[in-house]
């Protein structure tokens, strides 16, 4: 326990530290902002490194296990729909928890000035990322090589950008971006563990990995759609 509470506040440390003496740096020789400003940068880099110490402690403690715990019991219970339905729930769930993308909605809905509705953007993000990760645990149980969706969701991707309004479509792409959020990755990464890890013939390196990416084409599709629905 020793030492894993040593292990977080070293990771912690290097995560926050180098940008926080780019910034003091950047203060000292170049930008001189108000010291009052910078002072409630100081106070907010040591509330960060607190928050994500303990928000690391938590993924270790609880979300890795139960996603990989989930992961594993759902084939158990032989039903393919039972397995995808639930992969859904939890891609769509888990988006709906992930703090990036309500940050990148607040963005869109201030610069939009109310025109995008956050909560139907945070849906078709959401919904995204439910399908793909569907889509995702599908590949591993009829062991679909991860290449031909890669392909097949980068073209629909490329095909769709010619019909998006423009202002949709980098906001398509950084919903994509910010849904490889702290939550996301690491409770979708157990679950392909899980899942991969009970099926017979499975590789966990082969069939485990790449849930992210397939995860992350969800959302550009979702909101490009969204965006062709608005135009």
């Amino acid at each position: 326990m020793h030492n894993d509470i040593k292990e977080g506040i070293l990771e912690v440390v290097r995560a926050v530290v180098p940008i926080t003496i780019v910034v003091i740096l950047l203060q000292v020789f170049l930008i001189s902002m108000p010291w009052i400003l910078f002072s409630r940068f100081l106070i907010g880099v040591l509330m960060v490194m607190s928050g994500m110490f303990l928000f690391l402690q938590g993924v270790k403690i609880g979300l890795l296990p139960m996603g990989e715990a989930i992961g594993a019991e759902l084939p158990k219970r032989g039903s393919m729909f039972f397995l995808l339905f639930f992969a859904f729930i939890l891609g769509f769930m888990v988006t709906l928890a992930e703090p990036d993308v309500w940050v990148l909605v607040g963005y869109v809905d201030s610069v939009s000035e109310g025109l995008v509705n956050r909560y139907i953007l945070v849906a078709s993000v959401a919904l995204g990322v439910g399908i793909f990760v569907t889509l995702a645990m599908l590949r591993i149980v009829l062991n679909v090589p991860i290449a031909y969706l890669l392909a097949g969701g980068y073209i629909l991707i490329l095909v769709l950008s010619f019909f998006t309004p423009a202002d949709f479509v980098p906001i398509s792409f950084d919903a994509g971006g910010v849904t490889t959020g702290p939550v996301t990755v690491p409770f979708i990464l157990a679950l392909g563990l899980g899942v991969t890890a009970v099926l017979g013939g499975r590789s966990s390196m082969h069939d485990g990995f790449g849930l992210i990416g397939l995860a992350s084409i969800g959302p550009v599709l979702g909101v490009m759609i969204l965006g062709i629905i608005y135009s």
